[in-house]
């Protein structure tokens, strides 16, 4: 409470100074304010003076009130002028109620003490307290009001106000769109290239078999050989095929769960992976295939580039997010910007649900990818 009343008086007290500051500086720069040549350099020095006015009262309010704000964030020019002129006049105003406030309070030790004198009688002495008690009140409030406006005045001067708030939302989810466009576009090349490169030429070697195999001449020893070739490579084809359609995406996260899902990715990962799984209730689709992709990815990397001996992955869910993190003692150096899929398209992913994605990759390793999902 003390801190909150000198916060107020400290209030008061630069609201005086911008009243002198503004009539000063208002008086020099009036005439140049008025140019079309001078306005520009005239309004640049009245908002840098206002701007030294109104940083005080914003390491007041975080001293004083407790208060936050952007530490980055520098409100513009005209921002900075209207909120020097309305903390001016609430502060004169904070000043007049709290001045009343004391006279108010003289009054009453001078009707106590013409009470305790006998000078005052019961009809007089009603009517004075029900006065004094509604000036009070409005008091009071009015301190109250000017309180509040005061606190919302900074926040919209010294943070983004709602206007930037939604400009700034409007261009994540620009920015996030076209990011997930280009990772699906990514995502559909890289499974042109499996199964043109893989599927496709495994295929052709297997019709090239069953047609050698074929041909006329072939002594039975020939055609059996030819053929066990052959179904060795449809076994090969086969899984091959499985592999493409878990990367696309996996019938085990619907049918089973996440945690299967990735004990999957733990099977087939050429580098051991220790898994932790803390996730207590179930989890929303879209939710629930980010973090699997985010492991599998993160997976993927550590063995193909990492040189990994090791992975340990965790997914924790705590007061409605989930964090996945996976760590490997690879080689590290790994980048999560540009071009392409990998952790570009992980990134992309995992802003369209409103999360964000960390990678912490210095040379020599370890590689931490670490994804925060929010999950409500």
């Amino acid at each position: 409470m003390g801190r909150t009343a000198v916060g107020v008086l400290l209030g008061c007290a630069t609201a005086a100074a911008g009243l002198g500051y503004l009539a000063v500086a208002g008086t020099a720069l009036g005439p140049p304010l008025l140019v079309p040549r001078t306005r520009s350099w005239a309004r640049q020095a009245l908002a840098g003076g206002a701007r030294r006015l109104t940083a005080l009262d914003r390491h007041s309010r975080a001293a004083f009130f407790g208060d936050r704000f952007p530490a980055r964030y520098a409100p513009r020019d005209d921002k900075v002028l209207r909120f020097l002129a309305a903390h001016t006049c609430a502060g004169l105003l904070t000043a007049v109620v709290l001045g009343l406030l004391a006279l108010g309070a003289v009054l009453a030790g001078v009707l106590v003490a013409a009470l305790v004198r006998g000078g005052v009688g019961p009809l007089e002495l009603l009517g004075q307290a029900a006065l004094g008690g509604v000036l009070l009140f409005l008091g009071v409030q009015g301190l109250l009001s000017l309180y509040a406006l005061d606190a919302r005045l900074a926040r919209d001067c010294f943070g983004p106000s709602e206007r930037e708030l939604l400009e700034r939302r409007i261009d994540e989810l620009a920015a996030g769109r076209a990011a997930i466009v280009h990772a699906v576009d990514a995502e559909r090349r890289r499974i042109e290239r499996d199964l043109h490169d893989g599927l496709q030429q495994r295929l052709v070697a297997l019709a090239m078999l069953l047609g050698r195999a074929r041909r006329p001449g072939r002594t039975p020893e020939q055609a059996a050989a030819l053929l066990r070739q052959a179904h060795e490579e449809s076994g090969a084809v086969l899984t091959e095929l499985r592999e493409v359609a878990w990367r696309v995406y996996p019938s085990a996260l619907d049918g089973l769960g996440l945690r299967e899902a990735l004990g999957g990715v733990a099977e087939r990962s050429p580098v051991p992976l220790r898994l932790a799984y803390d996730v207590p209730k179930p989890l929303p689709g879209p939710v629930r295939a980010a973090a699997y992709f985010v492991v599998s990815e993160a997976v993927t990397n550590a063995a193909k580039h990492a040189r990994a001996g090791e992975i340990a992955a965790r997914l924790t869910l705590e007061e409605g997010v989930l964090t996945v993190s996976v760590r490997d003692d690879g080689r590290g150096g790994a980048v999560s910007a540009g071009a392409g899929t990998g952790l570009a398209g992980l990134r992309g992913r995992v802003e369209a649900l409103d999360g964000t994605l960390h990678v912490t990759s210095p040379l020599g390793g370890p590689t931490v990818v670490t994804a925060e999902l929010p999950c409500a």
